[in-house]
Parts: structure tokens; sequence; C-alpha cells
């Protein structure tokens, strides 16, 4: 019988399985944690993903077992499969007394209304959460906060006292939970009324600030943050006050609507943000009785406006009366029928996004050297 293989001939060996997204091999980027090699040939270590929404998760656990189980001497593989979403913040520093505790900042935006970017903002937070993340999700939309309907969530926060980083008591706000993400929105704080938000510029990105800063949002892989439509106050302050990993820009199909889009990219361009990519909403709907897929607003605009800038185009989600339907009930069809074709294609698309934020985290990495 072959002697048990060393910790560097195991090392070498996975070497050999490289990160689609990131273009390296999983140990220079110190992907193998706690390897263990026993004297009869048993071999275990510790497989970290740089997110538990990692679409290649289960081919490099088989890669990784196959690959090892192939060296001489060998007579048992464990790996064990987990993740830890590093922090990314772009060009700009860690964000502080602003949002300690958060890692990745995702701005979900579109150029113009009822693309349905409250809906993708929601379904990506539930879809991330599902998959083992801790996320949080900030509607940041002040004049017309959708996010309390779409979840069924319409109680207020609770005010609590914290120590900050000085040891000083501050008041805070508890962000509220359901379906496995924390959520704050102006609509929990101003509560069910029918009457109009009339504020003026500076006090929409007052508050906005405050939702960041004085909600106790814990530790998070991610906070989702629903802009707005357009390139107003709320999304300049966003864009200008917190360190974003990246921003996704939602689209429907036709060439009006992916044209205003693109201006929205192109400001957060001009802000140094990075755009993480373009979604297409409404993109098709499959018919019940024929089973075909039709495109009544027309078919690959977005994906052809990604390939035009030099963007990723994260995938397409179905217009399915389903998803509108659950979502008047407060419900994430993710949740409602996470076997739906829609709920396949968010979780699909949540998957693209968090490789997409991956990247941004492992741009300068040092490469370690382990042949």
């Amino acid at each position: 019988m072959s002697a048990a293989p060393t910790e560097q001939d195991v090392l070498t060996a996975l070497s050999h399985i490289q990160d689609p997204d990131l273009g390296r091999d999983v140990v220079s980027l110190g992907m193998i944690k706690n390897l263990a090699i026993g004297a009869d040939g048993k071999v275990g270590f510790t497989f970290e993903l740089t997110t538990p929404a990692c679409p290649v998760r289960d081919r490099f656990h088989t890669m990784a077992e196959e690959i090892v189980s192939a060296l001489p001497g060998v007579t048992a593989v464990e790996v064990k499969m987990t993740a830890n979403v590093r922090p990314a913040f772009g060009n700009r520093p860690p964000a502080g007394e602003m949002l300690p505790g958060v890692r990745q900042t995702i701005a979900v935006a579109s150029g113009k209304g009822g693309v349905g970017k409250s809906t993708v903002a929601v379904n990506l937070a539930v879809a991330l959460a599902r998959s083992g993340a801790r996320v949080g999700l900030l509607d940041a939309d002040i004049y017309g906060p959708s996010i309390p309907g779409m979840t069924g969530v319409h109680e207020q926060p609770r005010v609590v006292e914290k120590p900050n980083s000085k040891g000083e008591l501050q008041k805070r706000l508890l962000p509220l939970e359901a379906w496995g993400i924390k959520m704050m929105s102006i609509g929990f704080i101003a509560g069910e009324s029918t009457t109009a938000m009339v504020w003026r510029g500076p006090m929409v990105s007052r508050a906005i600030e405050q939702m960041m800063q004085d909600v106790d949002w814990g530790e998070l892989d991610y906070l989702v943050i629903d802009l707005p439509p357009g390139t107003g106050d709320a999304s300049l302050t966003i864009g200008q006050a917190i360190p974003l990993t990246g921003v996704t820009i939602v689209a429907t199909p036709q060439d009006v609507a992916v044209d205003i889009a693109v201006k929205a990219l192109q400001m957060f361009r001009q802000l140094n943000v990075t755009v993480l990519g373009l979604i297409e909403n409404m993109s098709w709907f499959t018919c019940a009785d024929c089973g075909k897929r039709h495109h009544p607003f027309g078919h690959g605009g977005a994906e052809r406006a990604a390939q035009r800038l030099g963007v990723p185009f994260l995938g397409a989600l179905p217009l399915e009366t389903e998803i509108r339907v659950e979502a008047d009930k407060g419900t994430p069809i993710v949740v409602a029928a996470p076997e739906s074709e829609g709920a396949q294609a968010f979780t699909a698309i949540a998957s693209q996004l968090a490789a997409r934020t991956s990247i941004q985290s492992f741009r300068r990495l040092p490469v370690l050297n382990v042949r």
C-alpha cells in the first residue's frame, strides 16, 4: 500500500481546480483550509467558497473529492463546504460607522418606474438568504416605499440604546425581519398613512442616511438597497455616501426602457460605482395552452445593451402572474413557489450577482504560491 500523500501533494492536486469567475486556482485564492491527513490515508479539508450562493458549489465539491481520491495512498476523502463573504467596497474605504458589520452593499436601480425593480430586489435578497447568507434589505424609495407590502410586514421598528465604537450610548432602530432577511423602510416608520411624502431633496438624503447609520443591521453578508427609479437625490446619496460594492440595473426589453436604464448606469459610472450587471425583467411569458415562450415587450434588449457597454448580463426574468399575485400577498415568489420558472430565474440571477461581488472582493488579493 502506498504511503499517505503529503500536504503539498494534496494542495498541488487541488490547485488544478480553477474558479471560473476569478480566473485563478482555488488554492492560491486561499479557499482550501484545515487540511488534515491521517497516517491511514484519510484526507479531510474545508473548501471555503466566496459566497453561500456559489453557482458551482456542487461541481467544486465533486471535483475536489475526485482529484484527491485519485492520489496514491488516499483511502478516504471528506470535504466540508463552507462560505465566507469577504468585504468589497469598490473604490471607497470600509463602511465604518455608517454600516458596521456589513460586508457587501448591492444597490438595485432602474432608469424608470414600472420595470419591477422592487420585486427584483426583494426576491434577490430572499434568494441570497435562502442560500445561507446573512442578508438585509433597505428600501431607499422614500416617495414610494413598496417593501412593506411586498414582504407582508407592517409593524413599526423598535428603538433600543446601544454603545457605539466610542462606548457612548446611542438610540438605534432594530430592523424588522421576515423571510430570512432584515428590513428597513420609511414605510415601517411612517406607518400605513396614505398621505404623500412631500419632502425636498435634502430631507430625502438625510432620511436615507439615517436608515443606514441609525439602524442596528448587525453582521450581514449582503445589504441589498432598493433605490427609487431614476437618477435623483436618493441614488446620488447612496452612490456618494456609502461604499457600494456595486449596482445592478433592472430594465424591461423594449428599446425606450433600455435606453433610460443606460442613463442610470452611466450615472453610477460617473460616481465610480461598479456596475455589477443588467437584469432584463418581464422578458417572456410561457403560454399555458401551447407551452411556448412569447415576448410581448421584445427580447434581448438588456443583453445587447450589456454587451455594448461592456458590463455583465446577469439574466432574464419571466412575466408571470404568480409573481405579481404573491407580491400582493406579501410573499416573495422564491418562497411561495421555489420550483416555478420565475423563482428559478431569480435564484440563478442571485448566484450570478453573488459571483460578481466575489470578483470585487478578490480583485486585489495576492497570489499564494503553493507549488
